[in-house]
């Protein structure tokens, strides 16, 4: 005789329902819940998906959290992480598809939309230039720097002679503020200045320096600081 059904499979059937009719209606824990009921048809995966959120600070902070992070919490293994990685992925190629092949400039909210998806729930900075070519065309998306909590350090000589190397005609700088909070300090506007000033000679414009952060973004060259 087979093996009776887990308790939990009606509550997964009703979860597949919901998500094929309205994946909107699905509360966060429950989106997590399913999607690692495929890679542990066995588990109960409700406790799972509530202890990763709860650890991560949310949806969007476990998508981009190290695989192993999440590997530490129990009943996480290799296929549960792999089936996190795939969902994170997908969402970020989808997103960076939307300022591929077009001018960057001409796509700012699909541009903006890609960043904030992608940087604004890290735990620590990360440092990152767009690189353009002459018709204001992604040629290259470079993760220059990953620090702390309140820094990455950025050398002026690394990032244009990453640009020399690319052919770059202008650049795009950006990073995330971890608290959220994406106004400039003092040190983010005197390092884009430097960063504008060393390209200006060579023929490399700073078109801008983005600051993400969890309550917003901030533009340099909005506020009037390149």
């Amino acid at each position: 005789m087979p093996d009776p059904a887990p308790d939990h499979a009606g509550h997964r059937s009703r979860l597949r329902t919901r998500l094929l009719a309205d994946p909107d209606g699905l509360l966060d824990h429950e989106l997590i819940e399913y999607l690692l009921a495929l890679a542990l048809p066995r588990r109960d995966t409700k406790p799972i998906a509530y202890a990763l959120l709860r650890e991560f600070g949310g949806i969007g902070g476990l998508l981009v959290a190290d695989p192993a992070a999440i590997a530490k919490i129990d009943g996480v293994g290799d296929t549960a992480v792999a089936a996190i990685r795939i969902a994170a992925a997908a969402a970020t190629r989808m997103l960076k598809g939307g300022i591929a092949d077009r001018p960057v400039l001409a796509n700012w909210q699909a541009l903006l939309d890609y960043l904030r998806a992608d940087m604004v729930h890290h735990a620590v900075e990360r440092f990152r230039v767009l690189h353009l070519n002459t018709r204001n065309m992604l040629i290259r998306d470079e993760v220059m720097s990953v620090g702390t909590v309140d820094q990455a350090a950025v050398h002026v000589r690394e990032v244009i002679g990453a640009a020399l190397r690319y052919g770059s005609a202008a650049i795009i700088l950006v990073h995330n503020h971890p608290s959220g909070d994406p106004s400039p300090s003092r040190a983010d506007i005197d390092i884009t200045r430097l960063i504008a000033a060393a390209g200006k000679p060579m023929g490399i414009a700073v078109h801008d320096h983005l600051i993400m952060g969890t309550s917003g973004h901030m533009s340099l060259r909005a506020q009037g600081l390149i």
